[in-house]
């Protein structure tokens, strides 16, 4: 509420308080939010697998699962497959870590 009544003082309007205060503050928990869904979906199995009739529609994990033969696991072919599915994780979470660490901490600490 200070923060909003300094803006006022100051001279900002309702909408220049929302764009150049509050959204600025929102932002790490919004990308945080943002990037741990996008991680959900991407790992979500049960659903994809009841709901995919057609092979084209299937996502990534599914299609990992269903690497295995009547009487042959392909193990080489699965780890390999699940290495090249984590990568963009990885790389989503190197650069979105300073996000990911702000927007988790931003209302443990009391200044």
């Amino acid at each position: 509420r200070e923060l909003e009544q300094a803006a006022l003082v100051d001279g900002l309007s309702r909408f220049a308080i929302l764009r150049k205060v509050f959204i600025p503050l929102a932002l790490p928990a919004i990308a945080t939010t943002g990037i741990l869904v996008f991680i959900a979906c991407w790992n979500e199995f049960l659903f994809a697998l009841c709901f995919t009739s057609s092979e084209s529609a299937q996502t990534v994990p599914v299609g990992i699962t269903l690497f295995a033969g009547q009487y042959h696991e392909p193990w080489g072919e699965i780890a390999a497959a699940s290495i090249l599915v984590s990568l963009p994780m990885l790389v989503l979470m190197f650069f979105f870590q300073k996000k990911i660490l702000s927007g988790l901490t931003a209302g443990a600490v009391k200044e």
